[in-house]
């Protein structure tokens, strides 16, 4: 299984918000639109970083009023991690787990293809073997001719 089976059935919407948007901002887009992470782009739309819930949380529990006017840009991971739609899916949860995060961008070169939770993976993955346990108890009740 690939990335690009999580895609095919999720979609490749990503929502984001520029760097100048305030912590206070992104708050309201977070729950607005039920997401874990936001990627953060530059006016042409360049990926300059990502922030999730916990970066959030972090920015409140460090400066509460500042949240006001603090902007995104300032707490965002730069370092991002990032896959392909050709990636495996078990490579991909080896790589979240790791590395402790909860959401990678995909791209292919520059271009954003969508966002993978771990959510998803483990979705898949679930189905994945929902099927084959399927398969194999039918097997085993001898459901298949031959």
């Amino acid at each position: 299984m690939k990335v690009k089976d999580i895609l095919a059935k999720k979609g490749s919407q990503v929502i984001t918000v520029r760097e100048e948007t305030t912590v206070l901002d992104a708050m309201s887009v977070f729950s607005s639109n039920r997401v874990g992470s936001l990627l953060v782009v530059d006016k042409n739309d360049a990926i300059l970083g990502i922030i999730a819930a916990r970066d959030i949380l972090m920015a409140v529990m460090n400066d509460l009023q500042g949240i006001t006017e603090l902007p995104v840009s300032k707490i965002m991971t730069k370092e991002l991690i990032v896959a392909t739609e050709d990636d495996n899916i078990d490579y991909i949860q080896a790589i979240m787990t790791e590395n402790r995060i909860r959401h990678i961008p995909v791209l292919d070169g520059r271009e954003l293809k969508g966002l993978v939770s771990i959510g998803d993976v483990v979705k898949l993955l679930l189905k994945a073997k929902d099927v084959e346990n399927r398969y194999l108890k039918d097997y085993i009740a001898d459901k298949y001719p031959g």
